[in-house]
């Protein structure tokens, strides 16, 4: 063949894309199937958390306010790691590399005055 289809390497592509995953997954059904135990009991099939029987309703109500702390504090995390190469850098950046750190640290800090001013950083 001097002048293959190009839609010949997408066909490739796309078969060893799907047959790649699908053969591990494959391997461990077989290996399922063929040396897991097939016991069920009471006991087996029993509910299990930190070796306590459950008892009662397993629902419980979570306060928002720790969602919300984890989230104020990745968004701060995120900044300090966005910060540290501009802050070793610093001397020999650019003027236009400076205002644009400066606009993210901003845009950071308005971030936590909206927080602040919704109470969402007040320990209730």
């Amino acid at each position: 063949m001097d002048n293959p289809s190009p839609y010949w390497f997408l066909v490739v592509f796309g078969a060893v894309a799907l047959v790649f995953p699908l053969i591990p997954l494959a391997l461990a059904r077989l290996w399922f199937l063929v040396f897991s135990p097939q016991k069920p009991s009471k006991e087996k099939n029993a509910v299990y958390e930190c070796g306590l029987e459950s008892k009662g309703d397993s629902w419980m109500q979570m306060k928002i306010h720790y969602y919300l702390y984890a989230i104020v504090f990745l968004i701060v995390d995120v900044e300090a790691v966005f910060l540290i190469p501009f802050a070793a850098a610093y001397a020999a950046l650019p003027v236009g590399a400076i205002v644009a750190m400066l606009f993210f640290v901003l845009l950071v800090a308005e971030g936590l005055v909206w927080a602040w001013g919704r109470g969402f950083l007040e320990w209730k």
